[in-house]
């Protein structure tokens, strides 16, 4: 039988216990990471979120009842111990408790489902599968501190910069961008969708005299990708601002990324070290290429790509290979894009969109907006989409709508570049590709 807590309540984590704070007294909570029993003496590592503790138990400085309680412990069970600090250079962070109360707040269950030493390697899917046990592991919950600080710190850039925070509809009637990129549910008597992106209200909130907007929140892709860069459900970072032009719209981009890098490293280097990766703050300005540049370069590494295309896995390869860091890929064809996005005034065949790209990963895609109803309702048609899917939104493009442009950031491959990960899967605590949904 496990014991409550009773009286005990924690005092410290791991990386708070310091060798000056030798005969102080502290209480420790986690689980149970390793053991060792050699008989006269027994180590337990108990891990917490923050670290790793060493709890050493000599025979004959903790009672027989105590010494017989901890041979018994299994590992992953959750445990608290009240003890004596004391310095041992052997130990990690150069401490080690001498306890003398034990109580065992929950038995686990023996064997586990994977390793969480990291001595054993287990295969992506095996730690999905488990992904509570998976995520015990230090070099894996390392990963989910950076992009909570990255998603902080950009929620408090884009404060600073006097956005306002929005919440749109995951719980839509029509498609964002027309396709068949979509999720259809069963809405009480008719058919609705989850949100593919929050873009086309967004744009609704620039005519509704709110200028500069933002929501960090899921988005939701019927995409059968299988690929290492492809999940069917992520975070979407979203901006719109008002009065501005797609040029307006990169500078708060970039402002925003090389923000979020800054913060991550300045606040995260535990995080970082543990996932040994030497994170770089970008110089700025990012470069932009042009697209018809950019053809001209996939085609020159030996990638043939002809003009009016989208990328091709290869030619992102092929770029990525070129460019090393951040850098937009800009005024892409009018014909692959959205029918909200701004033909350029000056070459209606080219837009005022943008990509931004981090070597070979897209991270972001923006563009200045159509805020012209007639031009809006043309660009509909010429993608063959119905108008009056889109009546509410064209709706609002009938009582002043001032010109715009904003963007989207995926937070999950935005992690990917500040963590060096390959698979966009570990980015996510339980992630929905076209095989999984569950756990």
């Amino acid at each position: 039988m496990t014991d409550s807590l009773e009286n005990f309540r924690r005092t410290h984590y791991s990386k708070e216990v310091k060798p000056e704070m030798k005969d102080q007294e502290v209480v420790l909570m986690g689980w149970i990471h390793e053991m060792r029993d050699l008989g006269g003496i027994i180590f337990v590592l108990l891990r917490d979120r923050d670290g790793v503790t060493q709890v050493t138990a000599p025979s004959k400085k903790i009672s027989p009842e105590l010494f017989e309680e901890l041979k018994k412990l299994k590992k992953e069970s959750v445990i608290a111990v009240k003890g004596r600090v004391q310095e041992s250079g052997k130990a990690p962070g150069g401490v080690e408790i001498i306890p003398a109360e034990l109580k065992l707040l929950s038995e686990s269950k023996l064997p586990l489902p994977l390793d969480t030493t990291g001595n054993v390697h287990a295969e992506i899917d095996t730690r999905l599968d488990s992904r509570f046990i998976d995520l015990r592991k230090h070099n894996v919950s390392a990963i989910f501190k950076i992009k909570s600080r990255m998603l902080h710190s950009v929620r408090n850039f884009l404060e600073s910069e006097d956005y306002t925070e929005v919440n749109t509809p995951k719980l839509v009637a029509s498609a964002t961008e027309g396709g068949t990129e979509l999720f259809p549910i069963t809405y009480f008597e008719r058919e609705a969708f989850l949100g593919q992106s929050p873009q086309l209200y967004k744009q609704m909130m620039m005519a509704s005299g709110f200028d500069k907007v933002y929501e960090i929140a899921p988005i939701f892709r019927a995409e059968e990708h299988d690929t290492l860069r492809h999940l069917n459900e992520v975070i979407s970072i979203d901006v719109e601002t008002a009065f501005t032009d797609h040029l307006d719209a990169m500078d708060i981009l970039e402002k925003m990324v090389v923000n979020a890098i800054t913060e991550v490293k300045n606040n995260c280097q535990d995080a970082l070290e543990t996932l040994e990766f030497n994170l770089q703050i970008p110089e700025t300005p990012f470069p932009r290429i042009e697209y018809d540049e950019m053809v001209e370069m996939v085609n020159t590494a030996g990638v043939p790509m002809k003009h009016g295309e989208d990328m091709s896995r290869a030619a992102e390869k092929a770029m990525g290979d070129i460019m090393d860091g951040y850098y937009f890929i800009t005024e892409w064809p009018t014909a692959i894009k959205p029918f909200y996005v701004m033909p350029n005034p000056e070459n209606p065949v080219k837009s005022c969109a943008f990509d931004l790209m981090y070597k070979d990963l897209e991270i972001s895609s923006g563009a200045m907006r159509v805020h012209n109803h007639d031009m809006l309702l043309n660009k509909l048609k010429e993608k063959g989409l119905n108008p009056d899917s889109f009546s509410r939104y064209l709706a609002a493009f009938e009582y002043g709508m001032p010109p715009h442009a904003g963007w989207g950031v995926g937070a999950e491959r935005f992690t990917m570049t500040m963590t060096g990960l390959k698979n966009i899967r570990e980015t996510v605590l339980f992630p929905r590709d076209r095989r999984r949904l569950t756990p």
